[in-house]
């Protein structure tokens, strides 16, 4: 991304992460979460697997390429964060957290 003379980024972060978040909302219509991993149950290596839910809480069934495109975007997104964990995008508020942590906090 380019930078301006000061060093900042030319396009913050946050616009990118926010722009992510309504396209993902475009092309998987209800989905309020999507958690990323780099462990998919089928797969015997590490491979990208989404796991998306809706206001309810239920998960939703997503084919194969819109799962993969999804994970991928989210993980060029955020390239520095440790994927080794899966982490949950937030699409309202165009959040990424450890899914771990969300475990934490709701006492699990």
């Amino acid at each position: 991304m380019p930078a301006m003379p000061s060093g900042i980024p030319a396009c913050p972060d946050t616009s990118r992460r926010h722009r992510l978040a309504a396209q993902l909302a475009d092309m998987i219509p209800g989905a309020v979460t999507i958690r990323v991993s780099l462990t998919d149950p089928a797969q015997a290596w590490p491979h990208p697997h989404t796991i998306v839910q809706d206001e309810a809480g239920r998960s939703m069934e997503l084919g194969r390429t819109t799962s993969r495109v999804a994970a991928r975007w989210i993980l060029r997104v955020w390239p520095d964060e440790d994927w080794t964990c899966p982490h949950t995008f937030r699409l309202a508020d165009a959040t990424l957290t450890r899914s771990d942590s969300i475990a934490a906090e709701r006492g699990r």
